[in-house]
């Protein structure tokens, strides 16, 4: 007689999901309304009473803000598409290219995809795509842990799988904010700059900002943040006053972390600074706030200010360094 095979219990690979924030589809008002209406809804990004905020996000910001969004996306946009959904795939597309080249056949032992918080591919496409997985290991693609990026991934997944009948396994990568080889791809991001332009005469690591009361609330976030340019300083050997960390993106009247990064940049400015360089260590893909906060709008108020130039340092984005780091990470939070 031949056996029965119990295809629920049979090995079966392990589903990797690469996680990063998201993107609208285009740079267009509609596009970005869609985009922003899921994003600014989700409670860990703005954790106000929800009869509150209803009517100031459906009547107010989502029939203001999606056209001023759209013309900021405009100056970034590539001909291939969102530079943060471009840089994340080859990102996903260079792990799985390591775990093949070890000799898994990663259509077999492994999957890997990417999925984005908002917008698309969305975190339900990723799971049903690695549905038959035994295993899952959620990556966000956030150094730094956060409430409003870390935390609001897992909600999703978790979400999203309670009701299977059966539930895969889950592992959950919650940072790698001084992970040696993320500082030492940070490092030498940094070094390369300065070999090809020089070196400014100072440096500003630029992390996104967050509302102060998550801080007092128990978020690491903070933390974690000043921990990562510490260990960024450190590594590049530099003097106390070679440096600076901020925050930036705040919106709304709350306190949010200080510095801000815009303030900072004005003081530089005032000072007659000649050259600065500016660093996201908290962005693991350029993006809106990258790129055009940071690159073109930063620049501009840094100049405006009395400074000269501010010369922006890229995310790691599809850099070998980068691709190779969180494949590290993922090793160590696989078994075996």
């Amino acid at each position: 007689m031949v056996p029965v095979v119990d295809t629920h219990t049979r090995v079966r690979p392990t589903g990797i999901l690469v996680v990063n924030l998201g993107t609208p589809d285009e740079p267009t008002a509609p596009a970005l309304k869609r985009y922003l209406k899921q994003f600014l809804w989700d409670p860990r990004v703005v954790n106000v009473a929800r009869p509150i905020w209803w009517p100031i996000l459906n009547l107010y910001i989502l029939n203001t803000r999606p056209a001023v969004s759209a013309a900021l996306y405009e100056k970034i946009w590539t001909e291939h598409g969102s530079p943060l959904k471009v840089a994340s795939q080859q990102v996903v597309d260079g792990i799985a290219k390591i775990f093949a080249e070890d000799g898994n056949p990663v259509e077999a032992d492994y999957q890997v995809v990417l999925a984005m918080r908002y917008g698309s591919p969305s975190i339900a496409d990723g799971l049903e795509t690695l549905k038959a997985c035994g295993r899952i290991v959620v990556l966000p693609m956030f150094p730094q842990y956060c409430s409003a990026t870390t935390a609001s991934i897992l909600d999703e997944v978790a979400d999203l799988i309670r009701p299977r009948r059966q539930l895969p396994e889950l592992v959950t990568i919650a940072d790698y904010c001084d992970h040696p080889d993320y500082i030492g791809a940070l490092a030498a991001s940094v070094q390369a700059h300065w070999k090809q332009h020089g070196r400014g005469k100072r440096l500003l690591m630029s992390f996104h900002g967050m509302p102060e009361r998550y801080r007092t609330e128990g978020d690491p976030y903070s933390a974690q943040c000043r921990h990562t340019a510490a260990c960024l300083a450190e590594a590049l050997s530099l003097d106390d006053d070679d440096w600076k960390m901020a925050f930036q993106s705040r919106f709304g009247a709350s306190p949010w972390l200080t510095p801000y990064t815009d303030e900072m940049l004005v003081s530089w400015g005032e000072e007659g600074l000649e050259t600065a360089d500016i660093i996201c260590p908290g962005f693991s893909a350029d993006c809106l706030e990258t790129l055009e906060e940071i690159a073109i709008s930063g620049a501009e108020t840094f100049q405006q200010a009395g400074g000269g130039t501010l010369r922006y340092v890229p995310a790691l984005n599809a850099h070998p360094d980068h691709i190779a780091m969180l494949t590290t990470v993922l090793r160590e939070h696989l078994p075996g």
